[in-house]
């Protein structure tokens, strides 16, 4: 990717029909990112994980929702939960793609995704410029592409893709 995704995702698929996204964010900001890159997902077939609360209820309306265990940080028996939610999920839903923008609940997703071989993408988050993110750091090695919304952040991440800004 060289700019921000304007227009439908698009995935080499052994099927027929739109590309098949599972969308995994935190509720908050990481959330609203990837709910602002509407323009490029609206078309996919799309579920979401993110935590049950208001936030996801109203951002995510009419959307097909999976909610995952929450507090993820430092939270021992969520991660366990959420991979075990992560690994029924990806084999109930075989999306093409595993987005995230993070939180904690994106690390078990696209450890479980890569060992499924389901591709997966990790955008980074807007407001962390001059130093990784504890999710980037985790997701990275499982990630089949990694974009950066700011030049700055690509000495961090090498091989990442700066996308610019989501918001």
């Amino acid at each position: 990717m060289h700019s921000a995704p304007a227009t439908t995702a698009t995935f080499p698929s052994d099927r027929t029909g739109p590309p098949r996204l599972l969308l995994v964010a935190s509720t908050g900001g990481h959330l609203t990112q990837l709910v602002a890159l509407r323009d490029w997902w609206q078309n996919c077939e799309r579920s979401w994980v993110t935590f049950d609360n208001q936030h996801a209820s109203s951002a995510l309306a009419g959307e097909n929702i999976i909610y995952a265990h929450s507090p993820t940080t430092r939270n021992i028996p969520n991660a366990v939960r959420n991979a075990v939610l992560a690994y029924r999920t990806l084999k109930d839903t075989r999306p093409d793609l595993v987005i995230s923008t993070g939180a904690g609940v994106a690390a078990p997703f696209f450890a479980v995704a890569h060992a499924l071989r389901i591709r997966t993408m990790y955008i980074e988050v807007i407001d962390r410029i001059s130093s990784r993110t504890l999710t980037g750091r985790l997701v990275y090695p499982f990630s089949d592409a990694f974009a950066v919304q700011w030049v700055e952040q690509q000495r961090l991440y090498p091989g990442a893709t700066v996308i610019g800004p989501t918001l």
